[in-house]
C-alpha cells in the first residue's frame, strides 16, 4: 500500500506543479483526502506546519507594512546606487544586492524591484544583461535558506535543534556557504553567452527600435520610510540576539512564538509612527506573493507529512542505509523536489523530517540545504518570469528546449558549491 499512496503523493506534486502558484495547495489538500481515503492517518495537528505557517504570514505582514511606508522602495533606492557605484561589476553586485536584500526581509520577492534596475545598468554598460539578471534572481532565491526569519529556515532549525544544532550557529553556517555559492555563480554567469553587441536578437531588436535607455530611476520616498525600515532592521537584529538567547536560557516566548509577535509588534509601530495606511497593507505585491506561498506549504507540507507520519517505520528501514552510505543524495533529492513545489519552506517542512527520521545526521541535513533553492529549474517561477521580461535587448530568452535558459547553470553551481562547502565545513563545525 505504500508504493500507492506514495504514488498519490507524487501524482497530486505533479498537478500542482502544472497548474502552479495557488494550485499546488489545492492539489496538495486534494491529495490528503485520497490519502486518507488509503489509509493514512490525517492529523492537522502533526501534518500542518503551523510555526511556519505562522512566522509567513507574521513576516509579510511586517514587509508589506514597510512596503507601505516606503521603507522598501528607499531600500531599492539605495541598492540601485551601490549597483551604480561600480556598473561594470553589476554581474557580481547584483547577487550581492538580491542576495542580502533577502536575508534581510526574509522573501525573494523583494528582488522584484531591483531587476530593472540590473536591466538598466548592464545595457548602459553593454553588458550582456541576461549575466547579472540570471545570478541575481538565482541569488534571491538561494538566500531564502541563508535568512534567519524565512520559513525555510524556522522549519530547518525545527528540524536540527532536537539534533543538537543551534540557530544561530545554523544561520551563520547557511550565510556563509550561500553567498559563497552565489559568487561562485557569478563568475560562471559573468562568462555566458556572446557579448551583447554581438547577440543577433539584441541587433535585431535594436534595429526595430525595441530596446529602450531609461536612465537612472526616479523614487518618490514617502516621509517616514526611512524610519519604518529603521524600525524593521531594529527588530531583526532583536529577533537574532533573542534566538541566541533562547539558546542558552529559558525565556517566556520559543524563539518562533518571539519572530511572529515581534514581527507583528513591528508593524504596528510603524503604524503608530509612521502614518501606515492600513488599508494598503493587503494592496501590496509582498503580501500576496506571501499568502501564496503560505498557501501552498499548507496543502504541500499536510500532503507529505500525512504520507510520511503514517508509514515512518517503513521509510526509515527503506532509506536510511542509502543516504547514510550516500548523504549527498538529499542534495539532489531536495534540489528536484524544490523546482516541483515552488517553495523553499514547503520542500525544507516535507523533506526535512523525513531525513532525519532516517537518521541523516544534522551536519548532513545543514550541508544539504541550500538544495532546497532550485525554483528556477522550470523558467517558470515569478522571478525568473519578471526578469526575463524585464530584458528588452532579448539576451535574457528561454531556449527551444525549455532547460537551456541564462538561469540554470549560474544557479546549478551556486547550489553545487554551497552544498559542496557545507559538507566540508559542517564536517569540523557540527561533529
Amino acid at each position: 500500500m505504500i508504493w500507492v499512496q506514495l504514488a498519490v503523493v507524487l501524482i497530486f506534486i505533479f498537478i500542482g506543479a502544472r497548474l502552479g502558484g495557488i494550485g499546488i495547495a489545492y492539489a496538495g489538500a486534494a491529495g490528503v483526502i485520497v490519502l486518507g481515503l488509503l489509509g493514512c492517518e490525517v492529523d492537522p495537528t502533526s501534518g500542518i506546519p503551523s510555526d511556519v505557517l505562522g512566522i509567513i504570514l507574521a513576516v509579510i505582514s511586517c514587509i508589506a507594512g514597510l512596503q507601505t511606508c516606503g521603507g522598501l522602495d528607499l531600500l531599492v533606492k539605495i541598492s540601485e546606487r551601490m549597483l551604480r557605484s561600480n556598473p561594470k561589476r553589476i554581474t557580481f553586485l547584483a547577487p550581492v544586492v538580491t542576495f542580502f536584500m533577502t536575508v534581510f526581509c526574509g522573501t525573494g520577492h523583494v528582488a522584484f524591484a531591483t531587476l530593472p534596475v540590473i536591466a538598466e545598468v548592464a545595457k548602459e554598460q553593454k553588458i550582456r544583461p541576461s549575466r547579472p539578471l540570471s545570478i541575481a534572481v538565482v541569488a534571491s532565491q538561494v538566500a531564502i535558506a541563508a535568512s534567519p526569519i524565512s520559513a525555510a529556515m524556522v522549519a530547518m532549525a525545527g528540524v536540527v535543534e532536537p539534533l543538537g544544532i543551534g540557530y544561530l550557529p545554523l544561520v551563520g553556517v547557511a550565510i556563509v556557504i550561500c553567498f559563497t555559492g552565489c559568487m561562485v555563480g557569478a563568475l560562471v554567469a559573468s562568462r555566458l553567452g556572446c557579448e551583447l553587441e554581438d547577440d543577433p536578437v539584441y541587433q535585431e531588436r535594436m534595429a526595430a527600435g525595441l530596446v529602450e535607455m531609461r536612465g537612472e530611476g526616479s523614487y518618490d520616498i514617502k516621509p517616514y520610510a526611512r524610519r519604518s525600515l529603521v524600525i524593521f532592521g531594529i527588530t531583526l537584529v532583536i529577533v537574532m540576539v533573542y534566538a541566541a538567547v533562547t539558546s542558552a536560557v529559558e525565556l517566556p516566548l520559543n524563539r518562533n512564538t518571539a519572530i511572529m509577535t515581534f514581527m507583528m509588534a513591528s508593524a504596528l509601530i510603524m503604524k503608530l509612527t509612521c502614518k501606515m495606511e492600513l488599508g494598503e497593507v493587503t494592496n501590496q505585491a509582498t503580501f500576496k506573493g506571501g499568502m501564496s506561498a503560505a498557501l501552498c506549504i499548507l496543502g504541500v507540507a499536510w500532503l507529505g507529512n500525512t504520507f510520511v507520519n503514517s508509514n515512518m517505520d517503513l521509510i526509515k528501514g527503506a532509506g536510511a542505509s542509502v543516504i547514510q552510505g550516500q548523504p549527498w543524495l538529499l542534495a539532489v533529492v531536495l534540489f528536484f523536489a524544490s523546482a516541483l513545489l515552488y517553495s523553499q519552506g514547503a520542500t525544507t517542512a516535507a523533506f526535512m523530517p523525513v531525513a532525519a527520521a532516517m537518521g541523516v545526521s544534522g551536519a548532513v541535513m545543514v550541508a544539504s540545504f541550500p538544495a532546497v533553492t532550485g525554483l528556477y529549474l522550470l523558467p517558470t517561477y515569478p522571478t525568473t518570469v519578471a526578469a526575463i521580461e524585464m530584458d528588452d535587448t532579448g539576451s535574457t530568452r528561454i531556449g527551444k528546449y525549455v532547460f537551456n535558459h541564462p538561469f540554470i547553470l549560474p544557479g546549478v553551481v551556486s547550489v553545487a558549491v554551497a552544498v559542496a562547502l557545507g559538507f566540508l565545513i559542517c564536517s569540523f563545525v557540527f561533529t
